[in-house]
């Protein structure tokens, strides 16, 4: 299963290493990533492929989520699918 990854907020120094480090540690394949930041706000999305994990979605979900607020940015996460049909509407 693909899914998309988007983070969001102010820029600060290691949010593409800690959301690297813990999809690492999910055993999360990133495919694709694409980062910009605008007038010192941090935005980047990401192709993922979570055949390789042995984690829940719910659970890494939530995981990303708290390292988002550690890094004091939005983290989301989409199945692929989803992300797809919202943005065909």
């Amino acid at each position: 299963m693909k899914a998309i990854l988007t983070v969001i907020g102010k820029d600060n120094v290691g949010i593409i290493a800690g959301v690297s480090n813990e999809l690492s540690e999910l055993e999360i394949n990133i495919l694709d990533v694409s980062q910009t930041i605008m007038d010192g706000y941090f935005t980047m999305m990401m192709m993922l492929d979570l055949n390789t994990t042995t984690k829940a979605f719910d659970e890494i979900k939530e995981q990303l989520s708290k390292k988002g607020a550690d890094l004091e940015v939005k983290v989301s996460i989409q199945r692929e699918e989803i992300f797809n049909s919202m943005h065909k509407l």
